[in-house]
């Protein structure tokens, strides 16, 4: 008989095998581990659901398999003694926590795991060993070239109200929540399921004919890869699960949300006084008092004010879904890519917890073991390369959120002050904010700017109204 891959989550389809677990002759218990699987955003050790012995394993360390697909073969009459381990033998294989895997970069032993100090010598616990080799994926946009397909919907509904009898395309939620995504209707993709059963790989292929086909936004086909041999020697890497999830969302991103960035300067030379003063008790309680912590504080305070910010669009249903509860993911920089873990409830904790917060999850993201849970219903990101260096630049939405809050290095600059006709040193921060604009206007995204920007200079204003 054959174990096949079980269901390991919602909209997670498979993964790549980083290890194979068993051998041929190996006898198994139930719920042992019996592979080590990367999906877009963790690594999972799958456990074994029968008992008996392994006859032949049939993938290897490397290959990409899906939900489904035959593992191994095994031989059940082994199974019944398999079973009758002792509980504690159940225990020492029981399977582990789901492992974050990082979220936008290729996969790469883990090397140095500290953080890279910011200017005062302060640790950012968002700022990874892969930083400065570009490992945000926000930092810049995906070549046209390669954008998905962004389709009107208006002939399709017409053609639907011609046709009220027209059977609904056979696809489950998530799958035409994909296909909304990527700018596509799920009833033009053909199906490869059962009864035309529509699968979002389906789906990803559909787009993928559209695209290089040359249709889509402003009719722009993928650019053909000339032979790169002809002038040396090349080496081609093979995409991991993050890479690849990563370049599908930023794309279907980048397609489908009107993005709108606009940058400001926060004077935060009185914040850094206050910061370097109470960074001792921060890290006393396990945390780093980091310009990202405040940040966290700022932006949950910020979201109050401007519950726009806080929402979602349901093209679909015509509606913006406004939450109530305050999530924000903080990118966080690993050897692997760029992972976002999700501080959950922000506008309930201080600064001091969401600094022990932020540095707990940005340590497991990078060593592989913060779960799925963790990294999901962010309402907001904020993005840090401060501790690499730049100015500004152009954050990417997080879509389904509809705003992310980049920042940069701050430094020290002359500026004029009125009141003594002099230029005056003053250490000035960087922010960069991009956001919807199906969603929001350039007057509340101005606003929404310049609110973060008061309260990160006035941090008293953060007290007073948060």
């Amino acid at each position: 008989m054959d174990f096949t891959l079980p269901e390991l989550g919602e909209q997670i389809e498979g993964g790549d095998v980083l290890r194979v677990l068993v051998k041929a002759g190996d006898t198994l218990v139930k719920e042992q581990p019996v592979l080590e699987l990367e999906t877009d955003k963790a690594t999972i050790e799958v456990p074994s659901s029968v008992a008996g012995t392994v006859t032949a394993i049939k993938v290897k360390a490397g290959d990409k398999v899906k939900v489904g697909q035959a593992i191994f073969s095994y031989d059940e009459s082994a199974g019944a003694k398999a079973g009758q381990g002792t509980a504690a033998a159940a225990k020492a294989v029981a399977p582990k926590k789901a492992e974050e895997t990082e979220d936008m970069q290729p996969d790469v032993q883990v090397a140095d795991q500290s953080t890279k100090p910011d200017k005062s010598g302060v640790k950012d616990p968002t700022v990874g060993p892969q930083a400065a080799a570009g490992g945000h994926t926000d930092v810049g946009r995906p070549d046209r070239g390669t954008n998905v397909v962004d389709i009107t919907r208006g002939a399709r509904a017409v053609a639907e109200a011609a046709s009220p009898d027209t059977p609904p395309a056979p696809a489950a939620p998530s799958v035409r929540r994909t296909a909304r995504e990527l700018g596509v209707d799920v009833i033009d993709v053909k199906g490869t399921g059962p009864n035309g059963r529509i699968s979002i790989e389906d789906v990803k292929e559909h787009v993928k004919r559209l695209v290089t086909s040359g249709v889509g936004r402003g009719g722009a086909a993928s650019i053909a890869l000339p032979d790169f041999t002809r002038w040396g020697a090349v080496e081609r890497q093979p995409m991991r699960a993050v890479r690849r999830k990563t370049a599908e969302h930023l794309s279907a991103a980048w397609a489908t949300i009107p993005h709108v960035t606009q940058c400001d300067l926060a004077d935060i030379t009185a914040l850094e006084a206050i910061r370097k003063q109470y960074s001792k008790q921060v890290e006393a309680a396990g945390g780093s008092l980091t310009v990202t912590s405040i940040a966290l504080k700022v932006v949950a305070a910020a979201l109050k004010v401007f519950p726009q910010f806080n929402a979602s669009i349901d093209l679909a249903a015509d509606e913006i879904i406004v939450k109530k509860f305050v999530n924000i993911g903080v990118a966080v920089d690993t050897d692997r890519g760029l992972l976002v873990p999700v501080v959950k409830n922000a506008d309930q904790k201080n600064i001091v917890q969401l600094s022990v917060e932020l540095a707990q999850l940005s340590e497991k993201a990078r060593t592989r073991k913060i779960a799925l849970e963790e990294m999901q219903g962010g309402c907001f990101s904020i993005s840090n390369l401060g501790g690499i260096g730049g100015t500004y630049f152009t954050p990417i939405v997080n879509a389904p959120e509809v705003a992310i809050l980049g920042i940069s290095r701050a430094k020290m600059e002359p500026i004029y002050n009125k009141e003594s006709g002099q230029f005056v040193p003053r250490f000035m921060l960087p922010l960069s904010l991009s956001y919807d604009h199906r969603v929001i206007d350039g007057a509340d995204g101005i606003r929404f700017l310049r609110w973060v920007v008061e309260a990160l200079e006035q941090p008293f204003l953060l007290a007073l109204n948060g």
